[in-house]
């Protein structure tokens, strides 16, 4: 076993690793918040339609997250244990699963991009707006998951700053080009979709390439390994049934938010990018804690694994205070940046304050998650998405029948939904993994789980 770092390293090591990953986690999400900006000045009906697809979008993606949440975990316990190759190879692998899964979710959510808005409520020029968002930037969902994949691979290799670099140079092309299809092509909604995919496929190609280079450089095989590929999906299962439930969650709230109207709908997508972006950026600290508990516990280092759980959960507490404060205070800015109608910024200004008063919470939950993905304990982490799920349900139905509605109710109606997701849904989920993270059950020494 080898010694326990000391806490002023440990801490710079959690800085040195969530600070990149940072950048990486916050590319989805920020490129809807860009989106959000730019469509919200072309109006209520087009930032509505937005929100639609957008859910439908970050879901695809969200879904298939496991790609960079298996092969942090995979290749960090892997290295730990000293075996690069393996390492290396299962990063290979979960690069071309990742292609693969790309191009099915694209060439189907085209196919079935109307059916899936009218699922979710849209109607009208609104449900149009969102089949045009969805038609242009499914495109680049293949290139989006290969980020995820490869990704995943150099944050176990402790390597964070390279997917940070790709993510910062995408956000400013992300911006520029929307910009320029949007209103200097007059391409509306859908110059939005196109940027953002073009973009998308980039930074895949990109980082495809580094992962691939680097494997070819130590000998190993690139080409696609189908025993490889159905390792990966079996290792990703229990977490891709993890991220379903939340994505559900997440669309039955989107669901319920357009039960509300079109003011409450259009303002939960100003508070859900910013949720969003929130979120992501607590995350980071979730990556630190999947890469470094990986490594101890390849390592066989128990002991190293548990400061790293109590040290992150802190880091995750006090970063959700922080993000919090800022929220509150830069509210009615944040909402005036998204739109210029009056009732969907004083609904969004609303919602912003429910979830700034959430982030401590958030961070917490963030970091459990982190910690259980590391340690590789993707099966009760399944069943504990499944109990969450079923637990927040009841909240929804409470906000469909008791929510005030109409003109001049929408703030409050925007509170009762965000106090449903933000404090009922993240207590459900941190009061699961927090009992897990108490045990010993987790905490599987070795190069294999």
């Amino acid at each position: 076993m080898t010694s326990s770092p000391p806490t002023r390293t440990l801490d710079r090591q959690i800085v040195a690793l969530a600070l990149p990953a940072l950048g990486a986690l916050i590319a989805e999400p920020l490129f809807v918040l860009i989106d959000s900006a730019l469509v919200g000045h072309l109006g209520t009906d087009q930032l509505a339609g937005l929100t639609l697809a957008s859910t439908l979008l970050t879901t695809a993606v969200g879904l298939f997250v496991f790609l960079a949440y298996s092969t942090t975990a995979a290749v960090g316990r892997l290295l730990g244990a000293g075996d690069e190759q393996r390492a290396l190879r299962a990063g290979i692998d979960g690069v071309w699963l990742a292609l693969l899964l790309g191009v099915v979710v694209a060439m189907v959510g085209i196919a079935v991009a109307p059916w899936a808005i009218t699922a979710m409520g849209g109607q009208g020029e609104v449900a149009a707006h969102a089949v045009t968002y969805l038609r242009t930037s499914l495109p680049g969902m293949p290139g989006m998951l290969v980020v995820l994949a490869a990704t995943g691979v150099l944050r176990g290799m402790l390597d964070t700053r390279t997917p940070l670099y790709v993510a910062s140079i995408g956000a400013v092309a992300n911006a520029g080009l929307n910009a320029l299809f949007i209103y200097g092509f007059g391409w509306g909604i859908g110059g939005s979709g196109a940027g953002t995919a073009i973009v998308q496929l980039a930074m895949g190609a990109y980082l495809g390439a580094r992962v691939v280079s680097g494997a070819r450089r130590r000998g190993i095989p690139v080409a696609p390994d189908l025993r490889g590929l159905g390792a990966g999906m079996r290792l990703g299962a229990p977490l891709l049934i993890r991220t379903l439930t939340l994505r559900i969650a997440i669309l039955l709230t989107v669901a319920t938010a357009t039960s509300l109207g079109t003011v409450p709908l259009a303002a939960h997508q100003v508070i859900n990018s910013m949720w969003g972006f929130t979120a992501f950026a607590l995350d980071a600290l979730a990556i630190a804690a999947q890469a470094l508990i990986g490594r101890a516990l390849g390592a066989a280092d128990g002991e190293s694994a548990r400061i790293v759980l109590r040290r992150t959960l802190v880091w995750g507490a006090l970063a959700g205070l922080l993000l919090g404060g800022v929220i509150a205070l830069l509210a009615w800015p944040l909402a005036s940046l998204f739109t210029p109608d009056q009732a969907v910024r004083e609904a969004a200004v609303a919602g912003l304050y429910v979830i700034a008063v959430a982030m401590p919470l958030a961070g917490v939950v963030f970091v459990l998650d982190g910690v259980l993905i590391g340690a590789g304990d993707a099966r009760f982490l399944a069943w504990a998405g499944v109990i969450s799920l079923l637990a927040y349900l009841p909240f929804l139905w409470m906000v469909r029948a008791w929510a005030p509605t109409g003109a001049g109710h929408e703030a409050e109606a925007v509170v009762w939904l965000w106090l449903a997701f933000a404090v009922a849904f993240m207590l459900a989920r941190g009061g699961a993994t927090y009992l897990r993270s108490r045990g010993d059950g987790w905490a599987v020494l070795g190069a294999d789980r």
